[in-house]
Parts: C-alpha cells; structure tokens; sequence
C-alpha cells in the first residue's frame, strides 16, 4: 500500500491511496473523536498509477468535501485509515501544543524503546512506531509525505537504505547505543522466550528464519559457560546474523543479508556523524534530555528502564566467552567511542 497527502484546505482532503491488490478500487475510513464513522471508496481516476504500473484503473484519488463527510470543516480530531491494511495515513488534530517538527528515535535494541514514545506521544499529531515492521510502500509513505510536520516516528530501520529522509532540514534524527554485550543477551534470551512459538507449526511461520534460532538456542544451558562456548560454535545462519555485530549492520548496510567487512564500521562512524542527537543506553538521561531540550517542551527527564537481571547475569557470563568478543569486536569499538564522546559533551 502506499499514499501521499496532498492537502487539507479544512473544507477537503486530497489524498491517493493505491492498494496492495492492482484491481482493487480503494477505500478509506474516516474516524471521528476515536469512532469509525464511514467507509469511502475511491472515485477520482488517475491514469498517472495505471501509467507506472501500480495500479490496473487508475482508481484511487479522493477529494473529501461535506457532501462525503458532513461537518468536515469543523472537524478538529479527524483520522483517516486505509481500509484494507488498517494503517493511518492522516490525523488532524488541535495544534495548540503541539511540537511543529518531524522526529525520528532510531531503535537499536530488539526489545523497541518505550519510555521515551510514551513521554513524547502527547505533543505529536502523528506517531508511527515500530516502523522497520511496515512495508517498504508505507514506510517510504510515511517519511516522505510533507503534510505531517508533527510526527513522531521510531523502530530499528536500517539506516543508509533511508538517509536520504533524514536530512537536517527535513527531521530531527535520534539514535540510542545499547550495550553490545547486554543487547547480545537480550536478543538470546529473546529467541529462547519464542521456542514455543517455534515449536508450533501453526505459529511458526511468524518468526520466519528466526525459528530455527529460536528452536537451537532453547536446547542449550544460558546460564552455564561451557555450555554457552558450545552455543556458539554450533551457531545456525540466522542466529548469526542475528548476533553479530547488529549495530554496525544497522548503521552501515542496506540489507540484513550484506556481509560485514571491517570498513563497515569506518561507515557506520560517519552515518552517526549526521544524525542529530546520538545516545548510549548507560547515559540515558543525557540523550533524554538532549531530546527534550531540542524539541522545547517541559517535561521531566524520564529514567531509564531497568534492565532484567537475568539480562545483565547473561551479559556478565558473555563478556568471558572469547567468540563473543570476535562476533561484538565492531560493535564494542563503536559503543565506547560513543560513551565516551557523550561524557566529554555531557561534563563540558
């Protein structure tokens, strides 16, 4: 699915919306207040999508007036969804408040960062989370529409695949480092939590090529060292990648299938050199400050969530394993260079 929000003039909405499905005719729905009040189809033929292949008809243009949605002009809490994949594509909302700026969090962490969405979702009129979940259409969609100049946007994207949307003048970007031992054992300790689902050929296909991850690391010992050195010679393909230096194929790689090479990590510095705001997890209440500052709302700083014991038990016992330093030895490097600069920065 992809859509582009041509403009609110308050009495119309001009928008497209070409569906999944190149014979279908598109219909969006229109909620009020939090209530799904009509389903329109669309009615204005543009031979524009036939023309580049997207669609079959054509048919997928609306102009919404009050003859389609009466009291459309008065109208201050507004969202419109694409009937098929449920996905908003436009709020209107009271701006008195609101932050007037686009934001991006760049999630580096299997486990998506919380707090931080939660303190800021108030003063923003759009918020998509979890983006690296939705389709490449909707995603390009999202980050390059000019009708949301409140948005606030996170999730684990693969960075150089979408710089070209992170300019300065087009969004505030923001990124958070996580440990690389304790985001090793999160993502361990994340596969074995969905053995089960792996086990379940009903629900397997959810999880993809991470099932026979999931599957091998349910039959090993984590809180035993020997039996963790084992785990890691006898490592599957996709536990791998999943594994090994995931912050510098984040930063630094447009596919999660790219091999790794050490001029990767030279990359991943200069992507982090033009992003607006970069934090490590150990010095949250820098980054969270930073963030709000920038974006001048009052708000305390949120503290960071603790993290489990039995993660930081596991990232204890990794440290020893010298395989695991081999498979993090870009990831550490760059880790402590952020660290450290943001120290410099934060005592200054």
């Amino acid at each position: 699915m992809r859509f582009y929000i041509n403009s609110d003039s308050r009495d119309a909405l001009h928008f497209w919306i070409v569906p999944d499905n190149p014979v279908a005719t598109s219909r969006v729905v229109v909620a009020v207040g939090g209530r799904r009040m009509a389903e329109i189809p669309a009615f204005i033929t543009d031979e524009t999508f036939r023309k580049l292949g997207w669609h079959a008809t054509g048919q997928c243009t609306f102009l919404l007036t009050p003859a389609e949605v009466p009291g459309l002009a008065e109208m201050t809490d507004l969202e419109l969804y694409d009937a098929d994949t449920n996905v908003r594509i436009y709020r209107r909302f009271p701006e008195a408040g609101m932050v007037r700026q686009r934001v991006l969090l760049i999630n580096t962490g299997i486990e998506p960062e919380t707090v931080l969405q939660s303190t800021l979702y108030p003063y923003f009129q759009h918020c998509y989370f979890g983006m690296h979940r939705l389709t490449e259409e909707i995603m390009t969609s999202i980050l390059s529409t000019p009708m949301m100049p409140s948005a606030l946007l996170s999730g684990a994207i693969i960075v150089p695949r979408y710089e070209n949307y992170m300019l300065p003048d087009m969004m505030l970007t923001g990124i958070l480092v996580q440990d690389p031992h304790v985001e090793m054992a999160t993502r361990m300790l994340w596969l074995r939590n969905r053995a089960e689902e792996a086990a379940d050929p009903a629900r397997r296909w959810r999880l993809g090529p991470l099932a026979e991850a999931a599957a091998f690391t349910d039959e090993y010992d984590l809180t035993d060292t020997r039996s963790l050195k084992r785990y890691f010679r006898m490592l599957p393909e996709p536990a791998y990648r999943l594994l090994y230096n995931p912050l510098i194929r984040q930063l630094a790689t447009r596919m999660p299938e790219d091999p790794l090479f050490p001029g990767h990590s030279i990359a991943a510095i200069e992507v982090l050199s033009r992003l607006s705001i970069v934090g490590h997890r150990d010095r949250f209440e820098a980054f969270a400050s930073s963030l709000i500052d920038r974006l001048e709302i009052d708000v305390p700083v949120p503290a960071a969530p603790a993290i489990p014991d039995e993660v930081l038990a596991l990232a204890d016992r990794l440290r020893s394993v010298k395989s695991v330093h081999e498979m993090l030895v870009f990831d550490m490097a760059l880790s402590d260079a952020v660290k450290n600069t943001v120290d410099k920065i934060w005592k200054s």
